[in-house]
């Protein structure tokens, strides 16, 4: 089944699912192997075993529960970070855990679809995808400040200026910039994301120890 429109069908379901309803959603079986633009109101009602009353008394249409779906996909997916916090004894291994955590994270293939899916769907959608990075970059910098914050906890950092309160969601956007955009473009570019994965490990390390570096010297103001 092709992911970009399993992550749809799934996606649509859980946008469903916040309906109150006795009988508890289901989404054994919610396989629509269509696009966006060949899932009909009628099919998802079907799917979702569901009325179409029931789904326009909550969405005015197609397009409303599409981007319903895709906005509460992000914000389930950054939520999974909400409990983490960054292991290691010294600041460079508490930085390379959480680059680690953040793309495992993201080089799924559900995210990857919802990327490009977002992408494909521009011309119809001309908001969404402004809505889908906007809502990732906000909720992603407020997490990425708060792990930065925790893993500086140490003391290692306090000369640094780029880890001072009123810098550090500026630091944590280089933090992303460095650890995460570079591999989610390839990914979304085509290259396998298992070759991606395997090289998480590396590609972390030698990113860390480029953006302490520039830390410690004032690169990053």
């Amino acid at each position: 089944m092709n992911r970009t429109v399993s992550f749809f069908s799934r996606a649509c379901v859980r946008s469903l699912s916040q309906i109150p309803r006795q009988t508890a959603w289901s989404d054994a079986g919610f396989a629509i192997c269509k696009t966006f633009e060949g899932a009909s109101i009628e099919e998802i009602a079907d799917v979702a075993r569901s009325g179409k009353p029931t789904i326009y008394a909550r969405f005015r249409d197609k397009k409303a529960l599409f981007t319903a779906a895709v906005t509460g996909y992000v914000v389930a997916k950054q939520g999974q970070l909400e409990n983490y916090s960054p292991s290691g004894t010294t600041i460079e291994e508490r930085l390379a855990s959480i680059g680690v955590t953040v793309l495992q994270e993201a080089l799924t293939p559900e995210w990857i679809g919802l990327l490009r899916l977002a992408i494909a769907e521009a011309r119809r959608f001309p908001d969404l995808g402004s809505i889908v990075m906007r809502m990732t970059r906000e909720r992603g910098a407020e997490t990425m400040v708060r792990l930065l914050g925790e893993a500086a906890e140490s003391g290692e950092v306090e000369t640094f200026p780029a880890f001072s309160p009123d810098r550090l969601a500026m630091t944590a956007r280089y933090f992303i910039d460095l650890i995460l955009l570079p591999q989610l473009l390839r990914a979304l570019s085509g290259e396998h994301l298992k070759t991606l994965q395997a090289e998480i490990g590396p590609h972390v390390s030698q990113r860390v120890a480029f953006f302490l570096s520039a830390c410690r010297n004032g690169g990053i103001r």
